[in-house]
């Protein structure tokens, strides 16, 4: 069930009428009940039967959790979702990359990958670590614990929650009110501009040029990739937006998960400011284990490069991925060898951010492509200056009008509140004012006027 689809809209509303009228009651059970339900049809609206593999994984996170002081208890609860998201995820990949060194036939397992596997597997086993930590108590409610994993609005492809950011707030009254459906609402009108009236126009020129690099012009790939660079993020900004809005209009609060990553002058910040929530993931669970700065400059970079390299692996079975985490593992080394300049100069901060992007760009070219071969064929047809198709997309410079002009308004809203950090987060407006009305008016006129029709699902389900 897309956010972007009539199903969810009344699935939504539904949800919200039903948990409006129960959390007059005062015992918050039932609506915490009725909210794990609903995110188990949710996610069984494409296939109910991986709901047993849901509740497999939430189960094994449940009991390893209470008994976690015993050393087999925690291999159990780490093993286990690595378990369900390498064989799922992974099984074909390795048996494919298997048979090509051995050159020989072994065949392979027909295996349906489950929608949203790598995100809730990932919260599962934070959870477990975190209580490991003795960051949070293991939790007492089963309920509690499977809605924390299973929690509709971002259960599909993030944000990525930690259970010492959800869970707490399980302990509250969160409660819908007229704030939070003015808040969470225009998130989710926000994000929804930017999947279906950018992302989606821009995926058909991406798609084409992408399947057929052959018959484009330099130009036109050129073209093609910045228009992917800027569809990923709009596509995956905006659900991570939609999620939020919606986890809000029901009271609990997500974390931004993107802040205006293209205008990062370097590769680290740029990951600061992307995929928040995996970024940090990555960081906490993943590169401070192994290691992280403390054991010398040398087992740093190697740290920083097997943490990009593995978050290249989590984001897909290729080893066009894997390649992609690899550059930007590189570049990351590259970049803390780089000293810094405190106060740089305006022009060169802009120069640092274009190399940036630049850099960027080219790498989501291994990320989008099919294959090895298929991003060879772009990147020759650009650095040969190939003849072919000219196709000056209309839809490419509406995203990049757009990117600047959003750019532009985060810098001159950071400047008058003497801001250093440019925030990109959405100015929320008063729905009692005119100019708040106008502004939700012309955003429902946006989706309604110029959204793409053809089926096109978030870049993020994959994952």
């Amino acid at each position: 069930m897309s956010f972007a689809s009539l199903p969810f809209l009344i699935f939504f509303s539904v949800v919200l009428v039903v948990v409006l009228f129960l959390q007059r009651l005062k015992n918050t059970f039932y609506k915490e009940l009725f909210l794990l339900v609903a995110s188990y049809f949710f996610y069984g609206y494409w296939d109910w039967r991986f709901c047993f593999l849901l509740l497999f994984v939430t189960a094994a996170a449940y009991i390893t959790a209470i008994f976690v002081k015993n050393k087999v208890a925690l291999a159990v609860g780490v093993i286990v979702p690595f378990v369900v998201l390498g064989f799922f995820k992974y099984f074909n990949f390795f048996l494919d990359s298997f048979e090509s060194l051995i050159n020989r036939d072994i065949g392979t397992l027909s295996i349906i990958l489950p929608v949203g596997i790598s995100f809730y597997t990932f919260q599962a086993l934070s959870y477990v670590i975190d209580v490991k930590r003795e960051k949070i108590p293991a939790e007492k409610s089963f309920i509690k614990l499977a809605l924390y994993v299973s929690f509709f609005p971002q259960l599909v492809a993030g944000p990525i929650v930690k259970a010492s950011e959800f869970l707490p707030q399980l302990k509250e009254d969160r409660r819908i009110t007229l704030k939070n459906l003015e808040f969470g609402i225009q998130l989710m009108l926000f994000g929804l501009v930017k999947k279906i009236v950018i992302a989606d126009h821009l995926s058909v020129f991406v798609d084409d040029v992408f399947n057929t690099p052959a018959a484009f012009s330099w130009i036109s790939i050129v073209l093609a990739v910045i228009s992917y660079s800027i569809q990923i993020y709009f596509d995956f900004s905006g659900y991570s937006d939609i999620a939020i809005g919606c986890a809000k209009c029901f009271g609990y609060d997500f974390y931004p998960n993107f802040n205006m990553p293209y205008i990062s002058e370097n590769v680290t910040v740029f990951w600061r400011r992307w995929h928040i929530s995996l970024s940090t993931w990555l960081k906490e669970y993943l590169y401070i284990p192994l290691g992280g700065n403390r054991k010398g400059k040398a087992r740093q970079y190697l740290n920083l490069f097997i943490t990009m390299l593995l978050g290249g692996l989590w984001h897909g079975a290729n080893w066009t991925f894997v390649f992609w985490g690899a550059l930007h593992g590189g570049a990351l080394c590259i970049d803390k060898l780089i000293p810094k300049k405190k106060n740089q100069k305006t022009i060169f901060r802009i120069l640092n951010a274009f190399v940036t992007f630049l850099f960027v760009s080219f790498a989501w070219i291994f990320f989008r492509a099919d294959s090895f071969s298929n991003a060879w064929s772009i990147i020759k047809g650009i650095f040969t200056l190939q003849d072919g198709i000219i196709q000056p997309f209309f839809w490419t410079f509406v995203a990049i009008a757009v990117v600047c002009i959003g750019t532009l308004v985060a810098i001159i809203r950071a400047k008058k509140r003497n801001e250093y950090e440019i925030n990109g987060f959405y100015p929320i407006f008063n729905l009692n004012s005119v100019l708040g009305l106008t502004i939700l008016f012309i955003v429902c006129g946006l989706i309604i006027g110029f959204a793409f029709t053809g089926e096109h699902p978030f870049v993020y389900f994959q994952f």
